[in-house]
């Protein structure tokens, strides 16, 4: 019996990497959540010539971009272009850096070395058994398979129940706040437990039982996404629709409502002249000669950057403080994202972060290609502030790449199209490479596959020879599987994830599962707080408590016992998050990273022998 729940406590990690590495494989996408808009890029070559002099800031997670002001070619209104663009990894062989970092060196030998352990391990099998693997273990991933797959079929067109709704919100037969956010609820619920009661129900092994209840969360994640984008987009419809009535209403007072378009109109058509376009970035037109014009057209992006729009001042005084940032740092150390305190919004929320420091918040400005109202410029105030609440609501509808609008967007082959990308974070459109890189899409597919070869490999040589027992040891099995353990874990987590850097809990929370981060960060922290106004700490305890239940759910599936090890184990990290955020800790990032490895070579181990044997 021990045995076989070994089996399953230890090696539940393998279908969670089957499911990433399955997202990994089908898109030529990366793993981080994709921005919501990126700009077309220009040809203007003196737009791209101003928006590569500003020069980029370097943080611990990647580049920021502060583009000199510029305007569009459907506004006269100066904006500037903050860019985003994360770090590749140096073992990324798509990073022109990789060939000139001084520890290339040590990944190659990393995986030769792993190879010829690896061989060395079939041999020593081969010379003692005849064979190089025990393929009773194989076996046991083959059982029921036929039922399985059909199973997994079914989980996946259920989830395409989501269309429908979404179709239902936007026609109207469905209001999302509160009637659609409760029948959201319920019938995650219903797809969920049905999963659950299905495996338990076969009876199957614990391969066949994880792998079903982790895809039917990732489904479940997927569908919740889904229907609150768009359950929010009907909620911002209705406003703008309630706020044009508004405002036709007030343009009725001042005349009629094509006579204020028209008076609005020609005001623009009046500011639109030769001598303002070429206009200075600060403005003084009396000493043009001494700068350069102001550049026409967007900025072009480097690829897989996200964007925001913001106004000249907010840009400028962003580059103030990245350059304040940057020399306190020094020159050849990267700003940290704490430091820095960056974050982009559509509206305005609180400019604390999560450590207390003091955060810049960029409030976007309407995307580009995105023609406000012509009221905007009427001279009542009263009209023109409508018609900018009008248009910044019209914005939120609107994809920038390609400027499609929701509700355009709910189609069976987009829907189609969000379950193939890598994410659980649902945009109305993601950014795409211009082509398939096929020496990519090769390198991944390989490297995805080999990585679980010699993870089985590992798994049958080193970690169920050591099935512990309630007899033997604690310690004793600690030190048996701390070592097997990790190499599983560095082998399930490398290509998919990379936390490997972490000085701190904290950091590990956010870099070791980057798209379920990205949906707790979306859907669970930050909905609370503007939800229901709740603060930081108390956010990021709902945060971890509905992770930690998730984890324990699995756990219980897996194992067949509820002893909530995990659970607390995932609660803990909560105060260790505190500590790591004490200034003498947190400035030694060597010992941060230190006893951030000897917890995970302390933890997989401990989680074994206390679910297998107690």
């Amino acid at each position: 019996m021990s045995s076989d729940v070994v089996k399953r406590a230890t090696m539940v990690a393998t279908a969670q990497s089957y499911l990433g590495a399955r997202c990994a494989i089908r898109g030529t996408l990366p793993l981080d959540d994709p921005p919501p808009s990126m700009p077309v890029p220009s040809t203007n070559s003196s737009a791209t010539a101003a928006y590569k002099a500003s020069g980029g800031f370097e943080t611990t997670t990647g580049t920021i971009y502060v583009s000199k002001p510029y305007r569009s070619k459907t506004s006269k209104k100066l904006r500037a272009l903050i860019t985003f663009t994360p770090r590749k990894s140096v073992f990324d062989i798509n990073n022109d850096r990789s060939s000139t970092n001084e520890f290339r060196g040590f990944f190659s030998l990393f995986w030769i070395s792993i190879f010829i352990f690896t061989v060395q391990s079939y041999v020593r099998s081969i010379e003692t058994s005849g064979r190089p693997l025990n393929l009773a273990f194989a076996a046991m991933f083959s059982q029921d398979a036929v039922t399985l797959a059909l199973s997994d079929a079914v989980l996946v067109l259920s989830t395409g129940i989501c269309v429908p709704f979404a179709l239902a919100l936007k026609n109207g037969w469905i209001r999302y706040y509160w009637t659609g956010v409760v029948l959201q609820h319920l019938l995650q619920t219903t797809i969920l437990f049905s999963a659950i009661s299905w495996t338990f129900n076969r009876n199957w092994p614990w391969v066949q039982s994880g792998f079903l209840t982790l895809h039917s969360l990732v489904m479940i994640m997927k569908m919740h996404s889904y229907i609150t984008v768009n359950g929010q987009m009907q909620y911002v419809q209705h406003r703008s629709e309630k706020l044009m009535y508004r405002l036709r209403k007030a343009t009725e007072a001042v005349g009629s409502w094509d006579n204020a378009v028209a008076l609005a109109q020609a005001k623009i058509d009046a500011q639109r002249s030769p001598s303002e376009l070429s206009t200075p970035p600060n403005g003084s037109a009396g000493n043009s000669s001494t700068h350069e014009p102001t550049p026409i057209g967007t900025p072009k992006v480097p690829e897989g950057s996200s964007t925001s729009y913001v106004d000249a001042k907010t840009a400028n005084a962003l580059r103030k403080r990245l350059v304040t940032v940057a020399a306190q740092n020094g020159p050849n150390t990267r700003m940290r994202d704490e430091d820095v305190g960056l974050r982009s919004v559509n509206k305005r929320i609180s400019t604390d972060s999560a450590d207390g420091a003091s955060t810049f918040v960029v409030e976007e400005d309407l995307p580009e290609g995105f023609v406000p109202h012509p009221l905007v410029a009427h001279p009542n105030a009263e009209i023109s502030a409508m018609a900018n609440d009008y248009s910044e609501l019209q914005s939120e509808m609107v994809s920038t790449p390609t400027g499609i609008k929701w509700p355009d967007t709910i189609t069976w082959k987009g829907f189609a199209v969000y379950q193939l990308i890598p994410t659980l974070v649902y945009e109305l459109e993601y950014p795409r490479t211009d082509r398939i890189r096929p020496l990519y899409v090769f390198e991944k597919t390989v490297a995805t596959f080999g990585t679980f070869a010699l993870l089985y490999s590992v798994t049958e040589s080193f970690i169920l020879p050591y099935t512990p027992t309630a007899d033997q040891s604690f310690l004793r099995s600690l030190l048996d599987l701390a070592l097997p353990f990790m190499m599983a874990y560095l082998l399930l987590f490398y290509i998919i994830f990379g936390m490997w850097n972490s000085t701190s809990w904290d950091e590990f929370s956010r870099k070791w599962n980057k798209p379920v981060h990205t949906f707790l960060l979306r859907h669970v922290y930050t909905a609370t707080i503007l939800s229901y106004r709740l603060s930081k700490t108390t956010a990021m305890f709902i945060t971890f408590l509905i992770s930690a239940c998730a984890h324990e759910l699995v756990m219980v599936v897996v194992t067949r016992k509820i002893r909530m090890y995990l659970f607390i184990l995932q609660l803990i990290q909560i105060p260790l998050i505190m500590v790591g955020r004490m200034p003498a800790i947190k400035q030694n990032k060597l010992m941060g990273n230190v006893v951030f490895w000897l917890g995970l070579y302390a933890g997989f181990p401990l989680l074994c022998v206390a679910y297998v044997a107690y």
